[in-house]
């Protein structure tokens, strides 16, 4: 019994060390990593650029023609949400993908279209507005911006932005982020706030970001970001003011419904690229010349804003406006603006049969929100969030 328990376990033995020395002899290829995808290959300066000959080497080494060909005939032909993400796959698969992406995308901003984050802050399209809808959570003082996917507002919508009311001290703000979940000035997802006064008729618009280049943050304690010990050299430490809207006192109730003007630096397409190479021209001018030029690009994109006058309707007594069947709910907060001044014009004047931007109310807490250029996503829901609140000196 012995010897035949013996040589088992000789028999044993061999077989697994037999197997042991096949499967070290075997060699599976190996899987490509997420740097091809994400980090890319420093040295060859594109992700996936390895000796390997696997599938995303061959994807990275597309020749740079057909590479942007590609990517221009899906970037036209997917123009709106869902099928707008095929555009963000094709910045995903690599690093020169993306470059390629991004070059493609920033030159067809005169669309309008929405890809992005940083497109939230481009203009919108000039024609057919986009349309958008609002919810509010009263419970938690939030406000959710969605892009409309259907003219329905039964479909879930994509999300775009989402902001919380905060009060401090006796002003109330407004902070804006590209994260439902993260609320806060020291988020990275911050993309600005909006700041009332005392009374809640005079609001101040602010960005996280420069407007333009050479733009210096408001000077303001309270417009501040981190603390003085907090302050990160890659993200600016102050918030710069892009907007005003106010509401005009109606104290005797003679005027109708509420009256506002909105004064706005409305973005230019493409105006990063374009600040970058002003730069670039002049660097070796003197210190005044460019100084003097940031002036006047500011003055240049300046808009004016006031809210379309309503009728008054003799058979249903009260004010009315055409919103298209847009709006289906009765409210104070109903508003449609046109532009009284609008650089982006020809002549510099706007029409004020346009609506640059309308807002109202469809429900319990959802509003519509339909703009169009010059204004960019970002500033009309900083706009259309004035309006949330009670205003006892304007109705």
């Amino acid at each position: 019994m012995s010897l035949r328990r013996s040589f088992l376990s000789r028999r044993i033995i061999s077989r697994s060390f037999t197997f042991s020395k096949s499967f070290k002899e075997f060699k599976l290829p190996e899987p490509s990593t997420r740097d091809d995808f994400a980090v890319g290959d420093e040295q060859n300066g594109a992700a996936g650029e390895s000796d390997s000959g696997d599938a995303t080497s061959s994807w990275s080494n597309m020749l740079p023609e057909l590479l942007r060909e590609i990517i221009q005939r899906v970037e036209a032909t997917e123009d709106s949400w869902p099928l707008r993400q095929n555009v963000v796959a094709c910045g995903c698969v690599c690093k020169r993908w993306r470059q390629v992406t991004e070059d493609v995308v920033e030159s067809s901003l005169q669309a309008g279209k929405i890809t992005f984050p940083s497109c939230l802050k481009q203009p919108g399209p000039r024609d057919p507005p986009l349309q958008c809808f609002i919810k509010r959570d009263k419970k938690n003082a939030t406000f959710y911006l969605y892009l409309a996917l259907s003219p329905s507002l039964m479909d879930q919508g994509k999300f775009l932005l989402a902001a919380r009311r905060y009060r401090n001290g006796a002003h109330i703000e407004y902070i804006i982020s590209l994260d439902a979940d993260d609320l806060s000035q020291r988020s990275k997802a911050y993309v600005g706030k909006l700041r009332s006064d005392f009374l809640g008729t005079n609001f101040t618009i602010y960005d996280s970001q420069a407007p333009r280049n050479g733009a210096r943050p408001s000077s303001s304690r309270s417009c501040r970001r981190f603390a003085s010990k907090q302050i990160s050299p890659q993200l600016p430490a102050g918030n710069f003011e892009v907007g005003s809207v106010s509401y005009k006192l109606n104290l005797l109730k003679s005027r109708g419904p509420r009256r506002m003007i909105c004064s706005l630096n409305c973005p230019c397409p493409g105006e990063a690229a374009s600040d970058k190479s002003q730069d670039a021209a002049a660097s070796d001018k003197s210190q005044d010349a460019p100084k003097k030029k940031q002036a006047g690009s500011a003055e240049a994109n300046s808009t004016v804003l006031k809210n379309k006058a309503p009728r008054w309707h003799e058979h249903l007594q009260c004010w009315c406006l055409n919103f298209h069947g847009r709006v289906t709910v009765a409210s104070v907060k109903n508003f449609q603006l046109v532009a009284t001044m609008d650089q982006s014009q020809p002549d510099g004047k706007g029409d004020e049969d346009t609506v640059i931007l309308q807002f109202g109310k469809v429900g319990d807490d959802v509003f519509t929100m339909d703009y169009r250029k010059p204004l960019s996503a970002f500033q009309a829901f900083a706009i259309c969030l004035t309006s949330f609140g009670t205003k006892l000196a304007c109705e």
